[in-house]
Formats: C-alpha cells, sequence, structure tokens
C-alpha cells in the first residue's frame, strides 16, 4: 500500500507541477503547422520522459551511493563506519554546540544535495505563489519554428521544470521504481490531456496553489533530512490526499451554487 500511495501522491504532484510545462508546450506546437502539432507534442514529452528518468537515476544514485562524510570522526578508518556512528552521537546528544560539532562530521554529498534541494523547492514554491497572489503574469517566448527545434526545445524546457518534481519524489520516497512509474504515467497524462488540463488549471488555480504549497512542506522535509531528522512519509500521504478531497468537495459545492448566484445576480438587474 506504501508503494501504491507512493505512486499515486506522486503522479498527482508531477502533473500538477508539470502545468507550466504543459502551457509552455502548447505555446510551442501552436507555432507549426496543424498538421505537425500532435508528433511534435508527442515525440518531445516521450524524450522528455528518458531525460527526466536518466535525471532521477542519477540524483537517486548520487544520495545513496555518494554517503562519505567530508570530515569523518577521528579514529575510523571506514567513512562511512565514521558517519554512522556520528549520526547516532548527534542523535542522542543534548549539548548544543556538541550537537552542531557532532553534525559537523556527517556532512557529505548526500547532505549537500538535500539541503540544495530543499531550499531550491521553498524558494520556487515560495516566488510561485507569490506570482499567483500578486497576478504576475508569465509569458515564455519561443522563436523556434522547425518540428526539429520544437521538439528539442520541449526537452530542454522540460528538463530545467522537472528539477522541482525530481526533487518533490526524492522527498516522498525511497522507491525508484514508485518515482519512475509516476514519471510516466504523469507524461501519458500529459499526452493524452495537455490542453484540458491546462484549461482545468486555469479554471481552478487553487488547485496549483496546494500542489506549490506541498513543495513547501516537501522542501522542509528535504532539509531535516539533511541534518538527519527523518519524518515518516504517511504524513505526506495523508496530506496531500486529505487536502485532495477537500478541494475536489470545494469545487463541488462552488460549482452547485453558481447558478444561484447567477439568478439572484439576474432578478437583481430586472428589480433595478
Amino acid at each position: 500500500m506504501e508503494f501504491v500511495f507512493a505512486v499515486l501522491t506522486l503522479a498527482f504532484l508531477e502533473v500538477v507541477l508539470g502545468i507550466d510545462n504543459i502551457m509552455f508546450i502548447s505555446l510551442v506546437t501552436n507555432k507549426l503547422p496543424a498538421s505537425q502539432q500532435n508528433r511534435a507534442r508527442i515525440i518531445g514529452l516521450v524524450g522528455a520522459m528518458a531525460t527526466r528518468i536518466i535525471l532521477l537515476v542519477s540524483m537517486v544514485w548520487l544520495i545513496h551511493h555518494l554517503e562519505a562524510p567530508f570530515f569523518p570522526l577521528d579514529g575510523f578508518t571506514d567513512f562511512i563506519e565514521a558517519k554512522e556512528h556520528a549520526i547516532e552521537e548527534y542523535l542522542s546528544e543534548t549539548h548544543f554546540f556538541k550537537k552542531i560539532g557532532l553534525l559537523f562530521h556527517t556532512i557529505g554529498v548526500r547532505e549537500v544535495v538535500l539541503l540544495a534541494g530543499g531550499l531550491f523547492l521553498l524558494s520556487k514554491s515560495v516566488s510561485e505563489i507569490n506570482h499567483k497572489v500578486e497576478g504576475e503574469a508569465k509569458e515564455i517566448v519561443s522563436k523556434q519554428k522547425t518540428m526539429t527545434g520544437t521538439i528539442i526545445e520541449i526537452m530542454a524546457v522540460d528538463l530545467v521544470f522537472s528539477f522541482d518534481s525530481i526533487l518533490t519524489a526524492i522527498g516522498i520516497t525511497d522507491n525508484l521504481p514508485a518515482m519512475i512509474i509516476a514519471v510516466v504515467i504523469s507524461i501519458f497524462v500529459m499526452m493524452l490531456f495537455a490542453k484540458k488540463i491546462s484549461q482545468f488549471m486555469a479554471k481552478h488555480p487553487s488547485l496549483e496553489v496546494m500542489g506549490l504549497s506541498f513543495l513547501i512542506l516537501i522542501g522542509v522535509m528535504l532539509i531535516l533530512d539533511s541534518v538527519h531528522i527523518e519524518v515518516p512519509k504517511g504524513y505526506i500521504y495523508f496530506a496531500v490526499f486529505f487536502s485532495l478531497a477537500v478541494e475536489v468537495i470545494n469545487l463541488k459545492v462552488k460549482k452547485e451554487h453558481s447558478p444561484i448566484k447567477l439568478k439572484k445576480k439576474h432578478k437583481n438587474e430586472i428589480t433595478d
């Protein structure tokens, strides 16, 4: 069940976080002849899926294999053993300055990547939410008009946009197959429903804001993980699905009440 929850949560967040990507693809492909647009979209997204999976596997390998600390404890010939010992001492230590000193001996490539990723997610999500609240329009202009250029551009931009989703995947689960399945699902959803998803999210921006809010949560979790404070992943799954359920109910209530508001407004206009 944990595997299923991980895949579903990641697939949902991948789609939500890919809205900018979907809008960009629509802008780029619209500059091609109508007969080439669908083909360019599919080829570009398949290529983007391949590069995203390669980047994801590379990041996971980096985190799981480069665990040796930069400054191991004295008296240890095995760096990994030194790091594990330092982590145990760090977690049990109560004195603040001694705790910081022990943390210094646990820092390696893994911790730097997690910390940088967490800070990146925090800055990106806060910036994006600010743009939504302030109503700042973001326009992406493309000069590519050939099919080959369009496909390359789709792949390149997806690679840039995918950093947040890859870091999100790493923050949610340690299961690489679950990450890859979620990426494949999200790309196929983009292929099939790119236009509809873009229109739906434009009508209901609260879903995108909700996804960005979870980025803040995941960013904090990555930062905590970088200092060896683990938070159970089940909390994220519960928060995502509970918030999504509340938002679905909210959208349904708005839809049911919108005709009543229109009727009242129409009656007021007649009486006036």
